[in-house]
């Protein structure tokens, strides 16, 4: 549904200027945001309305929900899927996340293994006091970016379940600022659109 090579206006006003301000920069970023999700026809719903609906976003109309300056749209959700389970207090995980990072300001897609079965991105997430953590341990993320995974890709934890089975495995698509993004994506305040699949490494029923 996302168009990724359709250019944006965005693109016109994110000239190089070695005389911007931090404030131009971010003024910058919430205006190339707002011309993805005009253009992209991307409908805002509130989190309110998203809890109501039993934490799910219509895919068919585009929805995504604003969650600590990230959108998200929750494509795929293995919830009440024999095998499926949430992450529970305490626990670590190793996932598997498979994602494409197109560079909303520049209109490019900048990074992915979507279509790399052999080299999948590896994230270690932990679940303490009910705030997740994650570390890259190798892929595509990792060797580009270090170790460290943007908080934007931990925004869809509390709603989504796990799965090994491929074919429902949570899919999502986010919108995520400088702020919540990597660490070049902070140093250079661009957002980034990402679609993103986690699987579990293993997932053992606990209960």
């Amino acid at each position: 549904m996302i168009l990724l090579m359709m250019p944006i206006a965005a693109m016109l006003l994110w000239a190089c200027d070695d005389e911007k301000t931090y404030s131009d920069m971010k003024e910058s970023e919430r205006r190339a945001v707002k011309a993805f999700i005009t253009e992209q026809g991307i409908k805002v719903i509130s989190y309110k309305e998203f809890v109501e609906k039993d934490s799910t976003t219509d895919y068919e109309s585009n929805e995504y929900v604003l969650i600590d300056d990230v959108y998200m749209q929750i494509v795929r959700n293995p919830k009440g899927e024999e095998g499926a389970r949430q992450m529970q207090e305490g626990e670590t995980l190793n996932i598997i996340a498979r994602f494409s990072e197109y560079n909303i300001a520049e209109g490019d897609t900048i990074l992915g293994n979507l279509y790399d079965s052999d080299n999948p991105d590896i994230m270690r997430v932990t679940l303490t006091s009910g705030t997740y953590s994650g570390t890259f341990t190798g892929g595509y993320m990792f060797a580009r970016y270090g170790s460290a995974v943007p908080t934007g890709w931990l925004t869809p934890f509390p709603y989504i379940w796990l799965t090994r089975r491929q074919s429902q495995v949570a899919k999502v698509n986010l919108i995520v600022p400088h702020t919540k993004g990597t660490s070049t994506a902070s140093s250079y305040v661009y957002p980034c659109f990402y679609q993103i699949t986690f699987t579990p490494e293993k997932l053992y029923d606990t209960n």
